[in-house]
């Protein structure tokens, strides 16, 4: 398996530090609001290859941290703390702006299928940490105090300015702050912040104060996947300054190197435009719910397009996800009635490689570097020669479903869909009604489709003359 290294700035083959096992540390969201589909693209990949790593055989231990304080508007040591602007304007502690967003975010993220981390730390339940962080920084001589605050002296690190290209000389003091007077250099970062008006405060050894936002990853990470693991993912626009903070200050401390492979999302724009919130397309999963669209079309859609490529995200991809995913289900629903109902038999030869190909093809595409367009390619060819065995027996017609099993175990897209089983006679009557409109025979085709309503069941036609059916009442 290959992926590409933000920190190499070259595509690498995957070697976990320990065989079989992975650790990966997902940056997770600021609570101050309500997630948006910008968010969750960045999400959904570190889902996407969670799953692929798992389908491989891999054990990960997963991290996703939440951040509820010390993240200031302009990501670096300026500006008020998002949480609390949030908290001020809704008239509400900052501890209940957190509470509600982080329940918001865990919500749409079970909308969206995301697998749940094997933990989502918070940063003002590991403060203990982080001050233990920023004392070994002072004591190694990598970070200093000034009043109540201390700061990271980046020219101790040598590495600074490695995953992101950015050198000191570039890093210029106007370029986003004003001149901070107790910095030694401009670029030098907040490990720990004294401001008596911060709604948040915690002790420490140089006074009241709050952590830094780089810091809160470093100490979290560490705590529980140790100072080195395999995988860190964000987006884009965490590479600097976030990301690049977060290695200077976890390698100071620990002297070992931090992560191994740094995986990076670009920019999802909305039809053609850069989001935000004063062009109105900041959308979240329920209000794209509320239009009509599909829960797995929207996590198809933000999965469709590599990692790597700016995606462009429209109402028209969405219901392109839709019929997309109508296809794989109707060959998983005919599939599954096969092999309750054909004669048995053994599974043959034709069969096997079949199922053998697209799964071995499935994790090549995969393998190189989460290529999910050939993987995608690899699912709907194997999807036609699938609807073409239309005399399989059932164990034939069960290894083709397992097959479309195992690839949805890594993309994720029908098992929220596909709570209702579909009982023979509807299946048998929709497939009547697909062979009277394939003969042209409308009036025996429109009969049927009275029949099926009579009956409690809905079927809307999808593009290549396949159906979907639904039960009255079902979403």
């Amino acid at each position: 398996m290959k992926l590409y290294n933000t920190l190499t700035h070259k595509t690498e083959e995957f070697i976990p530090m320990q065989p079989g096992k992975v650790g990966m540390y997902s940056c997770g969201p600021t609570v101050y609001s309500h997630p948006h589909i910008g968010n969750f693209r960045s999400f959904l990949v570190a889902d996407l290859l969670k799953r692929f790593l798992e389908f491989k055989g891999l054990k990960v231990t997963h991290i996703m941290n939440i951040t509820d304080v010390g993240h200031l508007v302009d990501d670096a040591d300026e500006g008020a703390d998002k949480l609390e602007e949030a908290a001020k304007k809704q008239k509400k502690n900052p501890l209940e702006i957190a509470q509600f967003y982080t329940d918001s975010f865990v919500q749409a993220s079970r909308m969206l299928n995301i697998k749940s981390p094997d933990n989502y730390p918070k940063a003002t339940e590991h403060i203990n940490e982080m001050i233990a962080m920023v004392q070994t920084l002072i004591d190694k001589g990598y970070a200093y105090v000034v009043g109540h605050n201390v700061y990271y002296d980046v020219t101790k690190f040598a590495n600074y300015g490695l995953l992101s290209g950015n050198t000191l000389e570039d890093v210029n003091a106007g370029a986003r702050i004003e001149i901070n007077q107790e910095k030694k250099n401009a670029q030098d970062f907040a490990l720990w912040k004294h401001d008596p008006k911060h709604l948040q405060q915690w002790p420490s050894p140089w006074g009241n104060g709050f952590p830094g936002w780089h810091i809160e990853c470093s100490a979290m990470s560490s705590k529980y996947l140790g100072d080195e693991f395999d995988i860190h993912t964000g987006g884009e626009d965490n590479i600097f300054p976030h990301h690049e903070c977060e290695i200077a200050q976890s390698e100071g401390a620990s002297g070992k190197k931090f992560v191994h492979y740094w995986l990076h999302t670009r920019f999802l724009m909305f039809d053609g435009e850069k989001m935000s919130k004063s062009k109105g397309n900041l959308y979240t999963i329920q209000e794209l719910v509320e239009k009509g669209f599909k829960k797995n079309a929207i996590r198809y859609s933000l999965i469709s397009s590599h990692y790597r490529q700016n995606y462009n995200f429209t109402f028209e991809g969405l219901k392109a996800a839709e019929q997309a995913i109508d296809k794989i289900q109707q060959c998983a629903n005919r599939l599954a009635e096969l092999k309750k109902n054909a004669k048995a038999g053994e599974i043959g030869q034709q069969v096997k490689e079949l199922c053998d190909k697209c799964l071995k093809d499935f994790d090549e595409a995969l393998s190189d570097d989460l290529n999910i367009s050939k993987a995608l390619a690899v699912v709907f060819d194997f999807l036609r020669e699938a609807n073409k065995a239309q005399d399989a027996n059932s164990a034939e017609a069960a290894a083709l479903l397992d097959t479309i099993n195992k690839i949805d175990s890594v993309l994720g897209i029908l098992e929220a869909e596909s709570e209702t089983e579909i009982p023979a006679n509807i299946v048998e009557l929709a497939e009547k009604r697909k062979a009277a409109k394939a003969a042209k025979d409308w009036k025996a085709a429109d009969a049927v489709r009275a029949e099926l309503t009579a009956l409690g069941w809905t079927v809307a036609d999808v593009p290549g003359g396949g159906y979907k059916l639904k039960k009255a009442g079902d979403n």
